[in-house]
């Protein structure tokens, strides 16, 4: 277990150098690829799940429109990735073991997605309190935003109060016991 912790801490390692490179989305594919999430670029249909079959051409051809970190193993280390990404309109974060509150805080802290996230997803993701929620306060063109199986959320009615406060357009749909 713990070889595969630190086997995930090396996945999750931000190279700015290859960020400059290769610019923001096409470094940030290739991390969200090796921690096993997919990626969606704007116009087209199909996930991305195959890291050797990422598409190349000109710098910033291939933009990140939605992300699905369903079982993957990315955590706050990597989170840098996130920064140059203008595109991006959708994040699911479904079963994902290393996100946790200081995760959906730089989510929401990330000036890009706080303009362009629109829906947010976050399924058993056990790390996550209401203290997290919360956070995402910040995300002020967020419209959709659904929580299920998330038990470390304990203060259900004055996070979800708070949320519609700070963001009264926002539809919350929630599957907490």
């Amino acid at each position: 277990r713990r070889f595969w912790g630190w086997l995930n801490a090396v996945f999750n390692k931000v190279d700015h150098e290859r960020i400059q490179a290769v610019g923001p989305d096409r470094a940030a594919s290739e991390w969200l690829l090796r921690c096993g999430a997919l990626v969606r670029y704007q116009g087209q249909q199909k996930w991305q799940r195959d890291y050797n079959g990422l598409p190349t051409g000109p710098l910033g051809k291939y933009r990140i429109e939605a992300i699905d970190a369903t079982d993957s193993c990315i955590m706050y280390r990597g989170f840098d990735y996130l920064d140059g990404l203008e595109h991006v309109t959708e994040i699911k974060l479904q079963k994902c073991i290393y996100i946790q509150d200081e995760c959906l805080q730089r989510l929401s802290d990330t000036k890009n997605l706080q303009k362009s996230l629109l829906q947010l997803r976050i399924i058993s993701c056990g790390n996550v309190t209401d203290k997290g929620i919360v956070a995402l306060h910040r995300l002020t063109n967020l419209e959709y935003l659904y929580l299920s199986d998330l038990p470390g959320i304990r203060k259900k009615e004055s996070t979800v109060q708070m949320l519609q406060q700070a963001l009264p357009n926002l539809e919350l749909e929630l599957d907490l016991e």
